[in-house]
């Protein structure tokens, strides 16, 4: 069995359309329907609030605090795709800054998710490109230590495999089976219908939810036939 190149250059993305699609939604409604799993860990979070993502995952693992191979899927990258780089969680030195995620936005990528610190904050506010990470530190990395691109890595705590679609907004990123996201749509659509439909109920005074005595009785907070 042969071993995979360091360097991954061709693999199978999510489609286009799927992309398109998947951008309507919150990811919160995409993390419901895929099981709630698939979230990364809070500590990735977007550098403003206003900022949201949708695209194909274009993988990076990287030693902590060296950007090498982050250079490298720069250049390697196509348009929409969406840099996710696995930087264990690091925060003692910045990865990314207003330079590269600049090229990044000329290259016509989606979006950049680092699990790892980045810097020049104010800059990035101003760049309008959509920008997650770990946090913030005004070291800069090395450029020297090897790592992988486009193999399966994992970034906030969550598997990443090259092509999953990558959804984050406010709230933070979902990363769903570039194989399951198609369905995962259909059941969004009915998820949103639902909540849109629980909403207009609040609105009309039905504060009430349907399903809690049931299931406080599964619980075995309420006995059968008790009711709130």
């Amino acid at each position: 069995m042969s071993q995979l190149p360091e360097i991954v250059r061709e693999f199978e993305r999510v489609s286009a359309d799927v992309v398109a699609k998947a951008a309507t939604f919150q990811a919160a409604i995409l993390a419901d329907v895929a099981g709630r799993r698939g979230t990364m860990n809070a500590r990735v979070a977007p550098v403003h609030h206003s900022m949201a993502v949708a695209g194909p995952a274009f993988t990076v693992e990287v030693r902590p605090g060296d950007n090498l191979m982050v250079h490298a899927a720069i250049a390697l990258a196509k348009p929409g795709d969406v840099l996710v780089i696995d930087g264990k969680g690091d925060q003692t030195a910045a990865l990314m800054g207003t330079l590269m995620l600049s090229a990044c936005k000329k290259q016509g990528l989606a979006g950049v998710i680092v699990d790892g610190a980045i810097r020049d904050k104010l800059d990035l506010l101003e760049l309008g490109f959509p920008v997650f990470s770990a946090g913030f530190n005004p070291a800069g990395p090395t450029k020297f230590v090897p790592g992988r691109i486009n193999h399966t890595i994992s970034a906030g705590g969550t598997m990443v495999n090259p092509g999953d679609l990558i959804v984050g907004d406010a709230d933070g990123v979902v990363v769903i089976e570039r194989e399951k996201a198609p369905a995962m749509l259909a059941l969004a659509d009915k998820k949103l219908a639902d909540e849109t439909a629980r909403q207009e109920a609040i609105n009309r005074g039905d504060t009430a939810s349907k399903w809690l005595p049931a299931a406080l009785r599964a619980a075995g907070v309420l006995k059968e036939g008790e009711s709130l």
